[in-house]
């Protein structure tokens, strides 16, 4: 492989051997089982789980991802030497936790052998964000490195002063400020518990309840296999919470099937990433961003999940009802009666799925903690299905599903940990701060044009970046402008997470998009344009909730209903300009006026504010 290769490419899924899957497979088990014993049983220091958990990932990544997008089947001896690196680090820390803990940074010089640890450490993160999320990520993660230790060279207000390497390596790799703050925290906990839950869902069969009962509800309507992706791919969502793996799972079935009944290959890839995608946007689980959110606000899980209730609905109300007025339109007809499951045997035969989320979404409102919340939803999992032979566990399978959790983990993991570089990086420069003076200078005092340029940056970050990393970076270097404003805190960073998740399907760089290609067989960026118009209710809610915080359900119940009643019809409305048609073809002046007034029912506080 040439160094070009190594440098510019991402690695995949690597497929194994039986006898080395069998080798690898414990690493995934153990992991899982340490981040069940560390979150639920045992109360052990933070600094030292998330040590521990890191080395412990960074291994399974090096065996299990290879250096390029190049397939492989076997484990290069360069990725054994890196697997053995990431233990080596992992024995290090672990042997020497009370004394990393207790000394003090920047005032205990670092020893020889914690230099040598800390670079070697510094060097596999960047490597596993490689490998895990591109060279997006890892490009920005080397231009704050070499902002750090050279940017006293620049003049004027971008210098700072001298930072050498061993100041560097101290903040960022030995304590809690860099690699090992709460990105990776989250990772290590509850995010990777929700993970585990719905890693343990759908082996039992959930998802394929899930789309059954979506294809029971919506499957003989007009535009039924479009509904049914809707339909399907939200209820997968909300507990996937990844938008590519959304869109792998559930397009796989419905993309061809909208092929064969008359959508375009590019549309009904574009329905399918638009309705995947919002399912990290849906409660109860949403998404690894969300639960950074909550890390970062000290806002309870609870209350960030709640206040995403009714933009959620929003936004598949949005989807739906375009996808049911192009329908009508094209005159496209459902799926054959014959084809199709009846609503009550599916229910009977899949209600085992259905307690698991009521006892999550239960816990949630009881304000339980995260932690609590995902495992109790888990064992929920394994006791339901129990109650039939064709949903049953046993020993081998919860033994696949403990390995699956851990790999999915890996690149959130490898992401979280290269943000908190980022952020390590950001608070020793104070670049941070004079970020927001950048954006104040050139919005003044304008909510609107604020918001816009947020919107806009965090796009931007999200084009190279997993969501959880532009979620990350445009917290910390863009909220603090938000609230400044006036914005609340759940406000501000709701705000910024939207944009971050809707990164996935925006082009020229959308990973959902890129997803749906492969099945549906068609141009990418064509659809993620489609997606982006399907999703727009998405781009344009979080300027109603920044002007006003009743869609978050803050406020008068009263208020909250006429807010939502408005938002509904703005959202319909502006359907109806998109797709041109209600009961018959609509002319030019007629879409563009139903849009506006979709547009003014919708936000219509940040709409009258473009005037002011």
């Amino acid at each position: 492989m040439s160094v070009a290769e190594v440098l510019f490419s991402t690695g995949m899924q690597r497929q194994l051997s039986p006898a080395m899957d069998a080798a690898v497979k414990p690493v995934g088990v153990a992991i899982t089982c340490g981040v069940i014993y560390s979150t639920v049983i045992a109360t052990p220091d933070l600094f030292a789980m998330t040590t521990i958990f890191l080395s412990a990932v960074l291994a399974l990544c090096f065996l299990t991802i290879t250096p390029t997008s190049k397939e492989a089947d076997r484990i290069h001896p360069i990725d054994w030497l890196l697997a053995t690196a990431s233990v080596a680090v992992g024995i290090f820390f672990a042997m020497n936790t009370k004394m990393l803990i207790e000394r003090i940074a920047l005032f205990d010089d670092l020893s020889t052998q914690e230099m040598i640890f800390g670079s070697l450490l510094l060097f596999l993160v960047v490597e596993i964000s490689r490998r895990a999320t591109g060279l997006g990520l890892t490009v920005l993660v080397l231009m704050f490195f070499a902002y750090n230790l050279w940017g006293h060279v620049l003049p004027g207000a971008m210098g700072h002063g001298y930072i050498s390497y061993g100041h560097f390596l101290d903040l960022i790799a030995f304590t809690t400020d860099g690699i090992f703050g709460g990105p990776l925290r989250v990772a290590a906990t509850y995010a990777f518990l929700f993970v585990l839950f719905g890693a343990v869902l759908n082996k039992a069969k959930g998802g394929e309840f899930f789309f059954d009962i979506a294809s029971a509800m919506t499957g003989r309507a007009v535009g039924g296999p479009a509904k049914i992706a809707v339909v399907s791919s939200g209820l997968y969502g909300t507990i996937s919470g990844n938008p590519v793996a959304d869109v792998v799972t559930t397009g796989a079935v419905t993309i061809p099937v909208m092929k064969r009944l008359g959508y375009p290959a590019a549309l009904a890839g574009g329905i399918e990433v638009a309705a995947s995608t919002g399912g990290s946007l849906a409660p109860p689980v949403m998404g690894s961003a969300a639960f950074i959110m909550a890390e970062y606000t000290s806002i309870p899980y609870a209350d960030i999940a709640i206040a995403a209730t009714l933009p959620a609905f929003l936004y598949y109300l949005g989807v739906y009802a375009q996808v049911h007025l192009y329908a009508a339109k094209h005159k496209l007809r459902g799926l054959e009666d014959e084809v199709l499951p009846k609503v009550l045997p599916t229910l009977l035969r899949g209600w085992v799925f259905i307690v698991p989320l009521v006892v999550l979404v239960v816990f949630i409102i009881l304000g339980y903690s995260a932690n609590l919340t995902a495992i109790g939803a888990t064992i929920a999992v394994f006791l339901m299905t129990l109650f039939d032979k064709r949903t049953r566990l046993g020993v081998i399978a919860i033994y696949d599903v403990l390995a699956e959790a851990a790999l999915r983990m890996v690149p959130v993991a490898g992401a979280c940990a290269a943000a908190g570089l980022i952020v390590g990086a950001l608070s020793m420069t104070g670049l941070s701060v004079k970020f927001v003076d950048v954006i104040t200078l050139l919005t003044g005092d304008s909510l609107f044009l604020t918001l816009l340029v947020t919107a806009l940056l965090t796009l931007l970050l999200g084009l190279g970046l997993p969501t959880s990393s532009s979620y990350i970076l445009a917290a910390v270097l863009i909220a603090p402008v938000l609230t400044r404003l006036g914005l609340s805190v759940m406000a501000a960073h709701m705000f910024i997470l939207y944009y971050a998740v809707l990164s996935a399907l925006t082009p020229p760089v959308a990973v959902a998009g890129y997803a749906a290609a492969a099945i549906a067989q068609a141009n990418p960026l064509t659809i993620s344009v489609l997606a982006c118009r399907m999703s727009i209710v998405a781009f344009i809610a979080p300027f109603s909730f920044a002007y006003g915080e009743s869609l978050l359900l803050v406020g008068e119940w009263y208020v909250i209903l006429a807010t939502l009643i408005s938002a509904s019809l703005g959202v319909i409305l502006l359907a109806v300009g998109l797709e041109g048609y209600f009961r018959q073809p609509l002319n030019r002046p007629l879409r563009a006026l139903a849009a506006i007034a979709g547009l003014v029912f919708l936000a219509p506080a940040a709409f009258y504010s473009i005037f002011d």
